[in-house]
């Protein structure tokens, strides 16, 4: 069955990401603005290479990060599905714009029986769908579910800093509270465009669909905020342009400060609404969780998060359902 049904209705079925990353050739910093400076400088002492070979200790570590979060998964009953590894073919292919395959949220996403192929804003994520489609093959193609995918990207040139008119839609911004879908928007990733594409697609279904505004240097929504169960968030008030949507103000709300949001402290994973992941460096906003009744699990998560993504960037929900 494929169906996702909220940000925590009980997870079933998960598509945890691989660790594959091919650095850029030339980094441009308007793109880099989500990122903490030392790993903005990281990425700039080592353009063009692949980060396994750049940074052999760290990449070690992060396989090892992902196996541990694999283990939390399996232990709450979660069935984890992995991507395949990237082709030669495949990194060849992003040429100086590198190559991606580690962050399974934002290249597809699930809402309702819907399953969403994307279109990324930064070039060397372009192609990260790729290593996801035997997974929809296996697992999409024979459910009684929609699979599509988002209009490709338009062209744009070198020099244009907004990579074009897109249209933009990444996982990472899309967030569903049954037929109530928020979608983030900050420049960095999804767009208006991107937006009114998906409008298009859902609205036959019953679902609405609210933009909201970001903070420039915040890449995702879900950098800003996280819906940990019905009436409970963890969020970055300061990350909104316009507030807090009107329709989680009267949410009980764990707010976290600007640089945790830096740092991905909304970005853990409810496994169901009594149960929720989070690095032990937020281990004061995990007891603030527990404190609500919510059981916290912790995995440390510390390369992964130098690289712009957490617990849920690592993952795509193909079944969330009560």
């Amino acid at each position: 069955m494929i169906f996702v049904e909220s940000e925590f209705a009980p997870l079933r079925t998960v598509v945890l990401a691989e660790s594959e990353f091919g650095m850029p050739k030339v980094q441009r910093e308007e793109d880099l603005k989500f990122l903490t400076p030392e790993a903005r400088a990281d990425l700039h002492t080592k353009t063009g290479m692949d980060y396994g070979d750049a940074y052999p200790e760290n990449q070690q570590a992060w396989i090892k990060e992902r196996e541990s979060f694999k283990t939390v998964l399996l232990k709450h009953g979660v069935e984890v599905l992995r991507p395949r590894r990237l082709t030669a073919a495949e990194k060849k292919a992003g040429g100086d714009d590198g190559y991606a395959n580690f962050f399974s949220r934002d290249p597809f996403f699930t809402v309702g029986n819907l399953v969403i192929e994307g279109s990324m804003r930064l070039l060397h994520r372009r192609m990260e769908v790729l290593p996801m489609r035997d997974i929809m093959q296996e697992r999409v193609y024979p459910e009684d579910s929609i699979y599509v995918a988002a209009p490709r990207a338009a062209v744009a040139s070198p020099d244009d800093a907004t990579h074009g008119p897109g249209p933009f839609i990444e996982g990472g911004d899309v967030l569903v509270l049954d037929k109530h879908i928020f979608v983030g928007s900050s420049g960095l990733a999804s767009n208006a465009l991107g937006a009114r594409w998906l409008e298009k697609l859902l609205r036959p279904h019953g679902y609405t669909l609210e933009i909201v505004r970001l903070q420039p240097d915040i890449l995702h929504l879900d950098c800003a905020l996280g819906l940990i169960r019905d009436g409970l968030m963890v969020v970055c008030a300061a990350a909104f342009k316009d507030g807090i949507p009107d329709k989680l103000r009267s949410w009980d709300r764990i707010d976290v400060t600007y640089k945790e949001t830096t740092n991905l402290a909304t970005n853990g994973l409810p496994l169901s609404p009594e149960v929720y992941v989070t690095d032990p460096v937020f281990r004061h906003i995990g007891d603030r969780i527990a404190s609500r009744g919510v059981a916290v699990e912790y995995v440390d998560f510390h390369i992964t998060r130098s690289l712009g993504g957490s617990f849920r960037c690592s993952t795509q929900p193909l079944l969330r359902k009560s």
